[in-house]
């Protein structure tokens, strides 16, 4: 028995728990977008971060890491305990298939599990929704929160995304319009004026609680 979690966020880089394998691949139907807010790491609820989170997409695909947890249910428990902590914004599990460069047609894994966020602003308090390109650039450049700057975590998608050997349009798109802003000359970024968002802050009392899975590939 196996556990299998598909990152395409900050866990490519950085997992931060105790797995057993890492593949390199990707999943369909499904494109990584900006479009979810961040008020405990890199943001504030004053000035949320814009994070990752997918979008249903027919066609599309979205690279990133699958990882393995063997051992156990125990071990399986306390993965799932971290990323359930980690990606408290995160309101739903998907199930999805993963696929790998060596085979196209058919998935290499099944019923890997993937955190997910409902996109809609009345059911999904974190889902802040598109916004044109600039607007997104300027709330990234400008966010920071107790784990550092919003800016750092697309940079450093951009460059995971480039140690795996799959760059992303959007990603280097949103990277490039981001930089134009941090070399903004101080006084003009003293006349800009950072997003701010209705989004509250979270407290101990309404920590995020979900149904723990016990995913399995097949």
């Amino acid at each position: 028995m196996v556990l299998w979690v598909f990152g395409y966020g900050s866990l490519i880089w950085n997992p931060g728990f105790d797995f057993d394998e890492k593949l390199i691949g990707y999943i369909k139907d499904y494109k990584r977008v900006f479009d979810l807010a961040c008020i405990d790491h890199r943001g504030t609820p004053e000035h949320p971060a814009r994070t990752c989170t997918l979008e249903q997409s027919t066609g599309a695909i979205c690279w990133g890491a699958a990882y393995c947890v063997r051992g156990g249910p125990e071990k399986e428990k306390l993965a799932m305990e971290y990323l359930e902590r980690r990606e408290c914004e995160y309101d739903s599990k998907t199930l999805v298939e993963f696929y790998t460069e060596t085979d196209t047609s058919e998935p290499i894994l099944t019923g890997v599990i993937v955190f997910t966020s409902t996109p809609d602003k009345v059911l999904n308090k974190y889902y802040l929704g598109p916004a044109p390109l600039e607007e997104m650039a300027m709330q990234i450049a400008t966010a920071s929160g107790p784990c550092g700057n919003n800016r750092e975590y697309l940079f450093k998608l951009e460059k995971a995304m480039h140690d795996i050997e799959h760059e992303e349009e959007y990603v280097t798109e949103l990277a490039n319009e981001v930089r134009k802003h941090i070399d903004l000359p101080n006084e003009v970024k003293a006349l800009l004026k950072p997003v701010v968002s209705r989004v509250p802050m979270k407290s101990q009392s309404q920590a995020h609680v979900s149904t723990r899975q016990r995913v399995f590939a097949s």
